[in-house]
């Protein structure tokens, strides 16, 4: 995973984290010592800056070069000229020997 992703998943985390201790501090109320949840959530809200700060100094990622255009070749509609091959006298095809001669 990249260094991105994972500074996205850690803020993810984080604001879930804040989320819960918000949650916790209505539904406790009385029942939690006000000092102890005012530390919770003050350092929760610390957590979330720091990641902040951590992300704005990772440069985004670089996007990825296009790839490149296929070069395109036209097949003109004029038949083929065969003359290119039989007068040139003992030009071979491809490995397999002259127009008039067999494959061995």
């Amino acid at each position: 995973m990249a260094l991105h992703d994972e500074l996205t998943a850690v803020q993810r985390c984080v604001d879930d984290l804040v989320r819960t201790v918000g949650r916790l501090e209505q539904q406790a109320g009385d029942q939690i010592a006000g000092v102890d949840v005012r530390r919770v959530r003050t350092d929760t809200d610390h957590l979330r800056e720091s990641v902040a700060l951590l992300r704005a100094a990772v440069p985004p990622p670089a996007s990825p070069l296009p790839p490149p255009k296929p070069e395109f070749v036209t097949i003109p509609d004029t038949p083929y000229d065969r003359s290119l091959w039989t007068n040139t006298g003992d030009l071979d095809d491809e490995g397999l020997g002259g127009c008039d001669r067999h494959a061995p």
